[in-house]
């Protein structure tokens, strides 16, 4: 969420923002919320003038009680009775202006970094970096779960039975692959530094509203029937939420955690073929990484998550590519983003496994998520990124360790989580 006085001051940067996301329906709404800015603060303005008058002719009608002036101090009483009314009336008027300009100031997008390609959606994100050698064998790769089926690590039928479709059942060596991947990317966010935390797997609307906007909302979470409780789509959520309405000392930041969870999606849209099995599903689990620093750390670390991401799936001999998110795809609180992508040998391209985001002050500002230092209270700055996410980061790891039999390769770092396994055997 932008600072209002920022909006204030520079509506038309506002505005060439908004076009640069392809929003332009969302334009009328500067102009709109500066109207209604101007409204609150005219009425805030006569409020106070009335509650400072209050004051005054309230001590004046104990100096007239006290000086036996009854008839006097009445009708300043009846002048307070009067004013009181008109006082409230430019109460409720405030209250409901401040709503009406929070919900709007809430689905304008945040100001995109300079540094961020313009395009309309995903198509047009840029390349930024290759690691590893692309790697196609002779041999033809099944789909991910027909990989699993063989080693009898997956069963989908007795999923849609018990849950519906985009779930599923891992069984064996599968399921302790995939809590493999879990564990070694908590030990290897660890010895980065990073606090690991299990955090609630539930929260409230509050804090839903204050990590993401309102579309991505509808879009992903599932509410508790008769509760003010969310499941949470990713551990992000509940981890920035943790530090709501904080003042931080400076010396606590930078706060660097990282955290499991289930994660729960609504998934809305049409699925293609490549997002069957487990790569678009309902029901996850993740490791994740968040940041809260100073604004002017936040691009240093910004380069620094994304770069963790990278670095845990080469150690698993993964080829992984960065991408630059344009700024038609980038959420609205977003100033920039980059997806992490790993290599489908069967797909022969690049595809999604991790996310990284800098929100700048856009979650902080909604939460009231700030720091205290030399030159006062400060909003801080928030950052988060994928370490792993194992049900879609299985199929690159899949596709990429598969040998001609059927039989799967398990990279050194991964053995010792295996019991000491080399390969799953068919």
């Amino acid at each position: 969420m932008l600072d209002m006085k920022f909006l204030r001051e520079n509506p038309e940067i506002v505005k060439e923002n908004i076009k640069k996301k392809f929003q332009d329906h969302k334009l009328p709404l500067v102009d709109e919320v500066i109207e209604l800015d101007k409204e609150a603060r005219e009425a805030k303005q006569k409020a106070d003038l009335l509650r400072a008058a209050r004051n005054t002719d309230s001590k004046q009608i104990g100096m007239l009680m006290g000086q036996g002036k009854k008839e006097e101090a009445e009708e300043l009483k009846k002048k307070v009775s009067s004013n009181s009314a008109l006082l409230a009336e430019l109460e409720e008027k405030e209250n409901d202006l401040n709503e009406r300009i929070k919900k709007i100031m809430m689905t304008i997008p945040n100001i995109i970094d300079p540094s961020v390609p313009i395009g309309k959606d995903d198509s047009e994100n840029v390349e930024v970096m290759k690691y590893g050698e692309p790697f196609v064998p002779d041999f033809e790769i099944p789909y991910h779960t027909e990989i699993m089926e063989k080693v009898n690590g997956i069963d989908l039928d007795a999923a849609r039975k018990v849950a519906g479709n985009g779930f599923y059942y891992l069984m064996g060596d599968i399921a302790r692959l995939h809590s493999a991947v879990i564990s070694y990317a908590r030990d290897f966010m660890i010895d980065r530094g990073f606090t690991y935390c299990i955090p609630p797997f539930m929260i409230r609307s509050n804090v839903v509203t204050g990590v993401m906007s309102f579309d991505e909302m509808d879009a992903m979470m599932y509410k508790i029937e008769g509760e003010d409780l969310y499941l949470i789509g990713t551990s992000e959520h509940s981890m920035i939420g943790k530090f709501i309405d904080t003042i931080i000392p400076e010396n606590e930041l930078p706060k660097t955690l990282t955290s499991y969870s289930p994660c729960f999606r609504k998934e809305k849209g049409a699925h293609g073929i490549e997002e069957r099995g487990v790569y678009r599903i309902h029901q996850f689990e993740k490791q994740e990484m968040i940041v809260v620093c100073k604004p002017d750390e936040s691009p240093m670390w910004f380069d620094k998550l994304w770069q963790n991401t990278v670095d845990l799936f080469r150690t698993l001999d993964i080829p992984v590519r960065t991408l630059e998110c344009c700024s038609g795809d980038l959420a609205d609180l977003k100033v920039k983003s980059i997806d992490v992508e790993a290599w489908s040998p069967r797909q022969k391209k690049y595809f999604e496994v991790g996310s990284c985001s800098n929100l700048s002050d856009a979650q902080a500002r909604r939460l009231k998520i700030r720091y205290k230092g030399e030159n006062g209270t400060v909003f801080a700055h928030t950052l988060n990124n994928t370490v792993v996410a194992p049900p879609r980061m299985l199929i690159a790891f899949l596709e990429n360790n598969l040998n001609e039999d059927g039989s799967i390769r398990i990279p050194e770092v991964l053995r010792p989580y295996m019991g000491g396994k080399s390969v799953i055997s068919v």
